[in-house]
């Protein structure tokens, strides 16, 4: 048995990836009670407040997607409130959530990062959509790839091919932010590396290696068993595996993360990764990333989040 006490996975919230962390946070929830954990999975709600200061937790394990879960806010909470938790801190995720910002910090520590603009909403409309966008395309070539700023599971992300396809494309982007970015697309391999850090520095797991049926990893590709083809480790040389491995390294550390985060890159045809995004709260669905690279390690998914749940408690 655990010598964790009582632990609380946070899963649902109001983001539009409500639904996918309602899937992480049951998937965690078993593999720790696999591994003898004492769980309890809750909403984030007015009673959540309430519910720890009458029983705190030892530990909680963060699963809330977007928003609130990886913008800093429910971790702020959880610090005012004095419980131990896995994963980053507010300020470095206020970093990392911003995907623009992530890349400027990115770039500073020597990492390829695709060359991108970032326009807000109101400028897209005040400016006129038509000039902004034609000279957008003019200084970034096609194709491109436009996602919101803020946010994650593919959610108004599309990738363009033609100038004809931009306005659709922001469009979709701003219904689910208020900012898009807007990034040359680099042709290449799609992989994801996950990291974790049990107390002896950050560690890269096998990089998983993503190809959708479609071309495109879409919010469907990413959660529909069976639109996606996934190979971990990743088909990549052992020179390109191993600059995955040190680039997403780099990023969890130069992003100031902890416990766990997984990078997303696309390595191009001379195996060098670009940097595309981190995430400070990995899904872990049964199509997610992560548990694919926990297990291309060896490693047992229960055994692993309940490292990280001690970890926490260790701070």
């Amino acid at each position: 048995m655990s010598d964790l006490g009582h632990v609380l996975v946070l899963a649902g919230g109001l983001s539009y990836e409500r639904e996918v962390s309602l899937r992480s946070g049951r998937r965690v929830s078993e593999v720790l009670r696999a591994a003898g954990v004492d769980v309890e999975t809750r909403d984030t709600d007015a009673s959540l407040v309430p519910s720890i200061l009458a029983d705190p937790p030892d530990a909680v394990f963060v699963t809330l997607h977007g928003g609130a879960g990886e913008d800093g806010a429910i971790r702020s909470v959880l610090e005012l409130l004095d419980v131990p938790y896995v994963g980053a801190g507010p300020d470095a995720c206020r970093v990392a959530f911003d995907k623009p910002t992530a890349k400027v910090v990115i770039r500073s520590v020597g990492l390829h990062t695709p060359e991108s603009v970032t326009l807000p909403k109101e400028t897209f409309h005040d400016l006129g959509a038509t000039a902004v966008l034609g000279r957008i395309v003019e200084r970034l070539g096609l194709p491109l790839f436009v996602k919101p700023a803020r946010g994650g599971s593919a959610l108004g992300a599309s990738f363009v091919r033609t100038a004809e396809e931009l306005p659709a494309a922001m469009v979709g982007c701003f219904a689910y932010g208020d900012t898009a970015l807007i990034e040359r697309y680099v042709e290449g391999v799609e992989v994801s590396v996950s990291v974790v850090d049990l107390g002896d520095g950050p560690e890269a797991l096998p990089a998983v290696e993503i190809v959708p049926d479609e071309g495109v990893y879409d919010y469907a590709a990413r959660y529909t068993a069976g639109r996606t083809e996934f190979f971990a480790p990743a088909r990549l040389t052992s020179a390109a595996a191993a600059a995955c491995a040190e680039a997403a390294v780099t990023a969890h550390t130069a992003l100031g993360l902890r416990d766990v985060s997984r990078t997303d890159l696309i390595v191009d045809a001379d195996g060098v990764p670009h940097f595309l995004e981190v995430n400070v709260a990995p899904g872990m669905t049964e199509t997610s990333l992560l548990p694919m690279s926990a297990e291309a390690a060896g490693r047992d998914l229960g055994e692993l989040c309940r490292s990280l749940l001690q970890n926490a408690t260790n701070r």
